[in-house]
């Protein structure tokens, strides 16, 4: 984890003292929203193996991220089905080759 640098503290000051104000309308919020609801839908359910090494890592990295370990392993999968996440030093495909490729769910 990184460290906070003065600008991020002045930044978090003005935030617990109610200086910060929205700049978003309410339209905008709203498609963030819809967006956001749309993004978490999950409708299926898959169950995996996994080492029990690789799990306590995996919930390590979740105690450091804040997050459930389910959401972590989710999260991950999406980024590498949506080519957005990668081996360290792998080339980078071509949008082209990125694109979405699911069977029907039945």
């Amino acid at each position: 984890m990184s460290k906070i640098d003065a600008y991020e503290y002045e930044v978090l000051a003005a935030f617990d003292s109610d200086q910060l104000k929205s700049v978003v309308t309410k339209v905008e919020l709203a498609k963030f929203k819809a967006a956001a609801r749309a993004t978490a839908i999950k409708d299926r359910r898959v169950n995996i193996r996994l080492s029990s090494g690789d799990l306590s890592d995996i919930q390590v990295k979740t105690l450091e991220e804040g997050v459930p370990y389910h959401t972590l392993i989710a999260s991950v999968l999406h980024k590498y089905v949506m080519g957005r996440l990668a081996e360290p030093g792998a080339a980078k495909q071509s949008s082209h080759s990125n694109a979405r490729r699911r069977a029907p769910a039945n």
